[in-house]
């Protein structure tokens, strides 16, 4: 009889040890797959999905299927609210990656940290993100260092003097605005102006006009490309010829559909160009599948799926076990070297990573003037 109790506990502990291991692990991505930035959101969709099939091929993760879960919450904070609910309270999901715009991350990131269910964002740049929950996480810089950096190059290496600022009300892109007017300061740069615009403003002529009348030598544009395009198309239909430059969040195929932008330049996590030897086989892999080169969010989102992949497979799938897993990867000698170079957080989750600048020449995006900025 002691003998068969003592069976039965070891069928039971067994069961208890594979119990959170199940034939397929899903990965759930949240991000636009439908509405303005939707091409935002098919970088990230592209990415994650190669790189699950890459995992698949070598045996998933400890030999269980990954599958990715595609949430669409429109970078919108409320449907993000939504998506991370529905998330957070199903036992399954162990870990989230996403969100792809800062308020959308800031909207659903109560709600994973008071669950307790870690998250990667391949692309919120917000300051605040990570000093909010130890739950989050994220491979991209954050706006002080793109703002610092974006302003030391329209400095040493464009020498504008005088600029205007034309910035949506979003978190993204008004955090952007800060840092970056902040560094401008100090270089001595001369902020002439500043006009804000909402995602349904389509009529940007009257602050142009004022713009205009300014005369500056560039206009920032630190938002996104469905009103990036509307603004410099705008401006040159009314003959505002001036620079424009931007942030991360014009690096977009739309910019390349408006001929007036040729010569626009903005900042970008990731260059096919500049990336280093482990990023040949992902831009190979990227190319031969979709038949186009991969922008930064597929390399950002290709990469966080291989974090959240080497968690599970070297701890397990409990929330807590991945959170401490993630913390841990906190120095360059433990780092997660992927296609975007070496991946680890500092105490508030946050990563240091470089940024590129790229421009739009001859209808194509291309490789800017890299010169180092101290």
């Amino acid at each position: 009889m002691k003998k068969g109790l003592y069976s039965c506990v070891c069928v039971v502990m067994l069961l208890l040890a594979t119990s959170l291991w199940a034939d397929t692990i899903y990965i759930p991505v949240a991000s636009p797959y439908t509405g303005q930035l939707a091409s935002f959101g098919e970088g990230v969709k592209n990415g994650a999905l190669l790189k699950a099939d890459e995992l698949n091929a070598a045996g998933g993760i400890n030999g269980n299927k990954v599958e990715i879960q595609l949430e669409d919450e429109l970078c919108d904070p409320k449907e993000a609210a939504s998506v991370a609910t529905k998330l957070a309270k199903d036992p399954k999901y162990s870990i989230i990656i996403g969100h792809l715009c800062s308020s959308a991350t800031l909207a659903a990131l109560p709600i994973y940290r008071d669950a307790k269910l870690p998250a990667i964002t391949p692309a919120s740049t917000n300051v605040n993100i990570g000093k909010m929950s130890p739950y989050y996480f994220r491979n991209v810089y954050k706006d002080d260092f793109q703002g610092f950096f974006l302003a030391k190059y329209v400095h040493k290496i464009k020498n504008f003097k005088k600029i205007v600022i034309f910035y949506e009300v979003n978190d993204y892109s008004m955090g952007l605005m800060l840092a970056f007017m902040l560094e401008a300061k100090k270089l001595g740069i001369e902020i002439l102006g500043t006009e804000a615009f909402t995602s349904e403003t389509t009529d940007f002529k009257p602050q142009l006009t004022k713009f205009k009348m300014l005369k500056p030598d560039a206009v920032f544009i630190p938002g996104y490309a469905p009103q990036g395009t509307l603004i410099i198309g705008q401006a040159t239909s009314m003959g505002f010829k001036v620079n424009f430059f931007g942030a991360d969040g014009l690096d977009d195929e739309l910019m390349l559909k408006n001929q007036n932008a040729e010569g626009l330049f903005v900042t970008t996590p990731f260059l096919p160009d500049k990336a280093g030897a482990q990023a040949e086989s992902f831009i190979k892999a990227y190319k031969a599948k979709y038949n186009k080169e991969p922008n930064w969010f597929a390399a950002n989102t290709y990469d966080a799926v291989g974090i959240a992949a080497a968690a599970m497979k070297a701890v397990g799938l409990k929330r807590e076990d991945i959170t401490k897993y993630l913390a841990g990867i906190d120095t360059k000698e433990k780092a997660y070297e992927g296609v975007t170079g070496k991946t680890y957080f500092d105490a508030n989750g946050d990563c240091l990573k470089d940024a590129f600048i790229k421009t739009i020449k001859d209808g194509k995006w291309v490789s800017a003037d890299q010169q180092l900025i101290e």
